[in-house]
């Protein structure tokens, strides 16, 4: 393992960039997208609640893998050329997205409806209401969900080696195909993995117990 890190360890690095930043765009596109989402199925309107339920459904209930290779094949071949590493981004986002959604739609539940009742009665509108009294406490009640979320997010970059995406997994299977070492090709990059994981679970408990 050793050997193979200290052989390679300009590739890995590269597929460790390509990992986080993939990771980072996700993470951000996905947390806005989601929220927007998880507000829109709860909102009084049942047609805004359709779409964003059935959105939520669909986007969880597909592999990402299929989503991924759709961004890959079909929209270069009627939309628009986009390459792997983009391609397996959007996927990364629009499937994260799904379940953030969902997330904080049962933390916006969790605020008691006289939050709302309340803000109302002083004069907001709906939606001052849910930006400045519903969403910072459903935030704080969905941390340890949200944390867990987004270490499943770097680990489903892996995906991006279906796309060449150039992501750590990529790097990994072009090493095992170069050196025939797959075992130890695999354990070097499940370790590079476990470095960009762990200080994140670390942080988020650090937080949950911090606001906690």
């Amino acid at each position: 393992m050793i050997n193979i890190f200290s052989k390679f360890s300009s590739q890995l690095f590269v597929g460790l960039g390509w990992t986080i930043l993939s990771s980072v765009i996700a993470l951000f596109f996905s947390l806005i997208i989601g929220t927007i989402f998880a507000i829109m199925e709860v909102v009084p309107s049942k047609v805004m609640r359709v779409i964003g339920h059935a959105y939520v459904e669909i986007m969880r209930n597909i592999p990402l893998l299929v989503i991924t290779m759709f961004f890959y094949l079909v929209i270069p071949m009627y939309v628009v050329k986009i390459n792997g590493f983009t391609a397996g981004t959007i996927g990364l986002t629009l499937y994260t997205s799904a379940f953030i959604a969902e997330t904080i739609r049962s933390g916006i539940q969790s605020v008691s409806g006289g939050q709302m009742e309340g803000a109302r009665s002083t004069g907001m509108t709906y939606w001052q209401a849910m930006r400045y009294i519903i969403l910072p406490q459903a935030f704080k009640i969905v941390i340890p969900p949200l944390g867990n979320q987004f270490v499943n997010l770097v680990k489903n970059s892996s995906v991006l080696a279906f796309v060449a995406g150039f992501d750590l997994m990529y790097q990994a299977n072009s090493i095992a195909s170069a050196t025939f070492d797959t075992i130890n090709s695999y354990l070097v990059v499940g370790v590079l993995y476990l470095i960009v994981t762990l200080p994140i679970s670390y942080y988020m408990r650090h937080l949950e117990k911090k606001l906690g």
